[in-house]
């Protein structure tokens, strides 16, 4: 593995989290998002970060300032990529942006440019005809709050390159991941296949009026030990996210009860602006949501 500049395409809540981390372990590495405006988010957001690394992993200043010196930003794909070794992308869980992406980013990336999606949900055989290199192509998921859940599941499809393959689990290492090998294309990878149907059981519930937020949390925290409920989880993630999610299972299955609530969480929800952690306010509200009091799991 020798990759040295790697390129994080999309700047939302977990491509901020995979650049820094990438730089934070001395990897140069470039932002691209498609305008000023979302790349301005970005460094908000990454300036945000430096606080939970300070506290969770006892960086120091001058080392998160070397990290941050260590990233550049842009909005011209065709520069974000000129030197890129690999570029991970974050961008929409919606297939035609994409699929439109990647034939894009074909066409501009050097021939040794390796890319990785970090799709939570597709596979990456559906795209890999259009990055016109499907040997050098495969997943790259990670969990949110990266620099403490610490998972990175590499997943080939069945045209990847076994060499790219063991080049992204020695990366995932070299970033201080735990490197998960999958084999195998599965919908949803390891984390997901576990934690989506959990997401969506809560989201149904919801839906169907059986209970609010706050109690189906509660009934999984204190029933199996978890530090949240999927509600949490689900503002840690984002709401936009989930609903994308959803939104693609109702049209894929024509399941009714799927669109009713990719309607709710789009009314209820993103259009009051209530997008989960980053906005503080999703299914709670932040910086203390009622989960973590100290008296939430308590009669």
């Amino acid at each position: 593995m020798d990759y040295k500049h790697v390129t994080v395409a999309g700047s939302g809540v977990l491509g901020s989290q995979i650049a820094f981390q990438t730089a934070f372990k001395g990897f140069d590495v470039t932002v691209y998002d498609i305008n000023d405006e979302a790349l301005l988010g970005a460094k908000e957001r990454i300036n945000r970060l430096k606080h939970p690394y300070e506290k969770d992993l006892g960086a120091t200043e001058e080392e998160l300032d070397a990290a941050y010196n260590r990233i550049s930003f842009s909005s011209d794909l065709a520069k974000s990529v000129a030197e890129a070794d690999l570029v991970i992308e974050a961008i929409p869980e919606v297939v035609q942006i994409k699929k439109d992406f990647y034939t894009k980013l074909g066409k501009l990336a050097p021939e040794k440019t390796v890319f990785a999606t970090n799709s939570s949900t597709l596979l990456p055989s559906q795209f890999a005809e259009a990055t016109g290199r499907p040997e050098k192509f495969l997943a790259l998921h990670f969990a949110n709050n990266i620099w403490v859940n610490n998972t990175a599941e590499v997943m080939k499809h069945p045209g990847t390159d076994m060499n790219v393959f063991d080049d992204v689990m020695a990366f995932s290492r070299a970033i201080g991941m735990v490197a998960l090998p999958l084999y195998k294309e599965q919908s949803g990878y390891i984390l997901n296949s576990l934690l989506v149907p959990l997401l969506e059981s809560a989201q149904l519930l919801l839906l169907r009026e059986v209970s609010d937020p706050e109690t189906i949390d509660k009934t999984w925290m204190i029933a199996t030990g978890a530090p949240f409920g999927p509600f949490g989880i689900l503002d840690i993630v984002g709401i936009e996210t989930a609903y994308n999610i959803v939104q693609a299972k109702a049209k894929a299955t024509g399941n009714e009860e799927f669109a009713k609530l990719a309607e709710l969480m789009k009314t209820e929800y993103i259009d009051q602006g209530k997008l989960g952690r980053e906005t503080g306010e999703g299914f709670y509200t932040y910086p203390n949501p009622s989960f973590a009091q100290p008296d939430f799991l308590k009669n």
